[in-house]
């Protein structure tokens, strides 16, 4: 009997490839996080979800139960409110952040990439200053200076991804700018402000989606580490950093281990969502480059 061999984009379709499902992957734990953070003030209005600032009315240290379904902290917070409200800081100060170093970091590397010269050398001295300062360590600096609060840490955050963007745009400017339809631009009399937006633009910004959320998984452990030392959002925001700062006497005392782990696997889930939709965005993208 002979096999049937179907045309190549059914078997596309059929077995789709590691990245692909990467990225299915990770863009349907995203979007389970998005519609959390969309929906829990409305949970809260219709009284499916506690006030998560509220903690009189709750027995502290209380165990999972049809109550409260992750249990209660040391004050009587109800954690399940809590991870799903912190869900929404979370995302609040990392899209913000990312948002911020892109908008920053994507001009100065098409800048500098094209005139080159002594702006270029300043720029490059300056990004690689930044850049060999660790992450965690530089937005800690930061948020001692700037305060707390979500604008505070969104710009603490921001300043160490910067030289990511600067770096990739710039190398891709390099390349680019000698390309015929640029030197054809210029003959024309096209100003630089109209090379680099309507020319330069939209062929160097290829790898900005895959480094943007990549930037924003590692954001949001980072955010988990300004909280966990005090740093990050005031006292009256859920924040999955702090909240694991204030279980460490429940796990250490009594064994309590609901307070640690529900928001901590949430932290987990959506740094590994987000870091499954870039690598799969990063591999498709490299696959239709080549």
């Amino acid at each position: 009997m002979t096999s049937i061999r179907l045309p190549r984009l059914f078997r596309d379709v059929e077995r789709p490839s590691l990245s692909r499902q990467m990225m299915r992957v990770g863009a349907a734990i995203a979007i389970v996080f998005i519609a959390i953070a969309l929906l829990a003030p409305l949970f809260q209005s219709i009284g499916w979800l506690q006030n998560p600032t509220e903690f009189l009315d709750n027995p502290p240290h209380q165990a999972p139960s049809l109550a409260h379904w992750f249990g209660t902290s040391s004050l009587g917070y109800d954690v399940f409110s809590r991870t799903l409200f912190g869900t929404q800081a979370a995302l609040q100060v990392v899209i913000l952040a990312t948002t911020l170093s892109l908008i920053i970091g994507v001009p100065l590397g098409m800048v500098s990439g094209y005139l080159g010269g002594r702006l270029d050398r300043v720029l490059i001295f300056f990004m690689d200053t930044i850049y060999t300062l660790p992450g965690l360590l530089l937005s800690v600096t930061l948020a001692f200076v700037v305060g707390r609060g979500v604008l505070n840490a969104a710009i603490a955050l921001s300043i160490a991804y910067v030289p990511q963007y600067f770096r990739v745009v710039r190398n891709q400017t390099i390349s680019v700018k000698t390309e015929l339809f640029i030197e054809a631009a210029q003959a024309m009399g096209a100003s630089t402000w109209r090379v680099l937006s309507r020319y330069l633009f939209l062929n160097v910004i290829q790898s900005v989606p895959v480094l943007f959320t990549l930037n924003a998984a590692d954001a949001v452990l980072t955010l988990g580490g300004l909280g966990f030392l005090g740093l990050g959002l005031p006292d009256d925001v859920p924040e999955w950093g702090r909240d694991l700062n204030q279980a460490l006497d429940g796990l250490s005392t009594g064994g309590i281990w609901w307070t640690a782990v529900f928001p901590g696997l949430a932290m987990t889930l959506l740094v590994v969502g987000l870091s499954l939709f870039g690598e799969g965005l990063n591999e498709l993208t490299e696959r239709k480059t080549r």
